[in-house]
């Protein structure tokens, strides 16, 4: 049997996924739970670290190494930040000791952009990043890393030069559960109304300026002229991220396309977005780019 040679641990707000790892890169055992910054901080990030280790039978003597949120201000302990331009490579030289731990314990930095007109921080999509261009990537990228706050970030040669964060995900919850547009989209099955997501996207994209408005029309075009909950829930959807693709494609765009680093739902989704706008989109599967890339910090870390 292949021997383990490091835990790798993506510690998100709300997720956790730990990968026992082997030499290689290669994923042993794993585990998932909501077990997050918020939940771990009220139970401990100790205990629950100690329970998902025991439950891979991790030996006692293995260094864990740790990305995102456990590294914030808030979390387990600070992991700080590497400015802007940010090579990838300072990633790997920059990663925080947990003291007291008994075994080697590691968090990598985040990615801050100390710009007072467009203050921007990230902990974790570093390391997406990190696995998904390497670290002697040459040329420029624009990458889009969906979810519940959307980062788009340009590269250059190895080199974070800028980034934005779009509250797409979260404005979704709040919008569809907290408005008067929650009753448009109240009993909305599982179905998929592709039309209406690739409309409201098209929508948005070419007027973000409406896009409050483009999100009433889901509850009014339903009471004037019918449709289903899902209609407008795809709408809802489809005008938000409409808006925040109007927004990352606003610069300029590599010949290559966009480099998509997402999984599942979220993956399927923003491909639907790239294609109804006919953008050239390299898909990245994210659970691969941050074992990827915590691997690369790993044998940066302890490789001698």
């Amino acid at each position: 049997m292949t021997e383990p040679a490091y835990v790798a641990v993506d510690w998100g707000t709300s997720s956790f996924r730990l990968w026992l790892v082997d030499r290689t890169g290669k994923a042993l055992a794993g585990r998932r739970s909501d077990e997050g910054m918020l939940a771990a901080a009220k139970a401990g990030f100790p205990g629950v670290l100690q329970s998902h280790l025991a439950a891979v039978q991790a030996p006692d003597h293995l260094p864990v190494l740790v990305c995102g949120m456990a590294g914030a201000k808030t979390g387990w302990v600070e992991a700080g930040y590497v400015d802007t331009p940010a090579p990838l490579s300072a990633i790997l030289k920059q990663a925080a000791r947990v003291p007291g731990a008994a075994r080697d314990v590691r968090i990598l930095p985040g990615i801050a952009q100390r710009n007072t007109k467009a203050p921007d921080v990230m902990r974790g999509e570093e390391t997406q990043l990190l696995g998904a261009l390497g670290l002697d990537a040459a040329g420029e990228a624009l990458v889009c890393m969906p979810g519940t706050h959307s980062k788009w970030v340009r590269v250059q040669d190895g080199t974070v030069a800028h980034f934005s964060t779009f509250m797409t995900g979260e404005l979704f919850s709040v919008v569809s559960r907290e408005t008067i547009l929650s009753l448009a989209v109240a009993g909305a099955d599982a179905a998929e109304d592709a039309e209406s997501f690739k409309s409201a996207v098209k929508a948005a994209f070419a007027a973000p300026a409406f896009a409050a408005n483009l999100l009433f029309t889901a509850r009014s075009r339903q009471l004037l002229f019918g449709g289903t909950p899902a209609a407008a829930r795809e709408t809802l959807s489809g005008t938000l991220i409409g808006a925040e693709l109007a927004a990352g494609l606003s610069g300029n765009v590599p010949k290559a396309g966009i480099s998509l680093i997402a999984s599942g739902l979220l993956a399927a989704l923003y491909r639907q977005a790239f294609d109804a706008l006919s953008v050239t989109v390299n898909p990245i599967d994210a659970d691969e780019a941050v074992r990827r890339g915590l691997s690369m910090a790993a044998a940066a870390i302890w490789t001698k």
